[in-house]
């Protein structure tokens, strides 16, 4: 169980949020960094295909924003390149054990 645990952790750094940068542009999203009143941090306007995310937030604060709405678009692995399909597999677990841990009493 521990090994799993390392594995499902995510470096909150420049270059995971250029991969989930690159992940967006892949299939076909504008990521736009605005500021604005957003309840959660961001709005996916899905009929243009952009994501707009709040300008202030760290990297950090863009990373998780980002993981958050890919599990909000719809897209096929197969639009993507090679080096992309591990990075998508990887932050499906992240999401999934995020979910599982989250307890509502």
């Amino acid at each position: 169980m521990a090994a799993d645990n390392k594995r499902m952790k995510i470096k909150y750094n420049k270059p995971t949020l250029t991969k989930l940068e690159q992940l967006f542009k892949e299939i076909d999203y504008t990521i736009r960094y605005e500021k604005g009143q957003f309840k959660s941090g961001y709005c996916i306007i899905h009929q243009r295909n952009i994501v707009v995310i709040n300008k202030f937030f760290d990297t950090k604060g863009r990373i998780e924003s980002l993981l958050d709405m890919l599990n909000e678009i719809t897209f096929g692995q197969e639009e993507l390149p090679e080096s992309l399909h591990e990075f998508v597999n990887h932050s499906e677990k992240i999401e999934t054990a995020a979910s599982a841990s989250v307890d509502i009493t």
